[in-house]
């Protein structure tokens, strides 16, 4: 599920941001502090939710949402607002929900659930329709990429096949993700959370929402602010952050 946040305050953006990590699997893939910017992105790319503040320059988010309320596919929204005094108008736009800053955390944990629900019940119709997924082709072609132990990966227009054994880890940079050997760099065009998904799931880690790491190039596991780690590879100078969303099934995986 992915999800942006539109927000002009840094430090409650930051926090929204935060929460959503620490209580859900949603992905937020973008942050925007500007209404027009807004509507030009959800014109050209999809997104599963808009988490939108009200009051933000150039379209407030109350005129913001009832343009995207006449899309064909329209994503939730939850607005996110310090003023109760819209609430009415955010419901008669069906909006998802309408949180008040400051946030209280167990209610927008609450809220973060029943989303991830509503998405789940709202896609199922869709997940049965008549498709590859009927005659298993969908299965068998994830199921391949899973267990294959090479994958292609591009550079400069080239198909590079490389094997898995040989990516260190992944970075999610803004709309595509950035794949790192021991020598390369690759580019590819799709999310983060869809690359990882080609990954072996017994070698690959998504340590935080930004990264996904090859545990068997962990060099060393550096204790860090809240209980959460920072990870040093081989033969790279760079540490790998776990988010602390992801630290309890860290220690799992790694026996600590």
């Amino acid at each position: 599920m992915k999800a942006i946040i539109v927000e002009d305050e840094l430090p409650a953006r930051q926090e929204l941001e935060y929460l959503i990590e620490a209580y859900s699997e949603i992905e937020v893939t973008n942050t925007f502090d500007d209404g027009l910017e807004v509507l030009k992105f959800v014109q050209e790319q999809e997104t599963d939710v808009i988490f939108l503040d009200i009051n933000i320059p150039s379209l407030d988010g109350m005129l913001l949402a009832s343009t995207i309320s006449k899309f064909t596919k329209r994503p939730y929204i939850v607005f996110t607002t310090a003023y109760k005094e819209h609430a009415a108008q955010a419901f008669e736009l069906e909006a998802f929900d309408y949180v008040l800053k400051p946030y209280d955390e167990k209610r927008l944990a609450a809220m973060l659930s029943r989303l991830e629900a509503a998405f789940k019940r709202d896609h199922a119709a869709e997940e049965t329709k008549p498709d590859r997924r009927r005659n298993g082709e969908a299965h068998e072609v994830e199921t391949y990429a899973k267990t294959s132990t090479r994958i292609n990966l591009k550079k400069n227009d080239k198909i590079i096949v490389t094997d898995v054994n040989d990516i260190y880890y992944a970075e999610a940079s803004e709309k595509v993700t950035l794949v790192y050997t021991r020598n390369d760099e690759y580019t590819m065009q799709m999310s983060i959370s869809e690359f990882h998904a080609l990954l072996p799931e017994d070698m690959f880690f998504r340590c935080h929402r930004s990264y996904t790491v090859n545990i068997t190039k962990i060099r060393e596991i550096v204790p860090w602010f809240n209980q959460t780690y920072q990870l040093r590879l081989k033969d790279l100078a760079i540490e790998i952050p776990v988010s602390r969303s992801k630290v309890k099934d860290f220690r799992q995986i790694m026996n600590l």
